[in-house]
């Protein structure tokens, strides 16, 4: 097969892909501009502020079960990686 008449290859068209995904699961933003005044996304330039009568968000804690999986896989990462940057920020608590 050959390929030498795309334009992107690999990691490339991946990443053109993804931020295509992002930009429609952002609200239908239409560029990724971080100037909000542009023509093509970025906001309408204002803050929304939420209402203060607003309904609180609900916290779903972890269950004993899920927090047992995730230390056990936090170990085996470990096992794998070596010295890990959690491991180091709870072994300075």
């Amino acid at each position: 097969m050959d390929n030498s008449n795309r334009d992107l290859h690999g990691a490339l068209l991946d990443a053109e892909i993804l931020a295509d995904v992002y930009l429609l699961l952002t609200g239908g933003q239409t560029a990724l501009s971080l100037d909000a005044n542009a023509e093509n996304g970025g906001g309408n330039g204002g803050i929304r502020r939420l209402p203060e009568d607003r309904e609180s968000l609900s916290v779903l804690r972890a269950s004993a079960a899920e927090s047992e999986a995730h230390e056990e896989f936090m170990s085996m990462l470990e096992k794998q990686a070596g010295e890990t940057v959690w491991g180091k920020l709870q072994s300075a608590e």
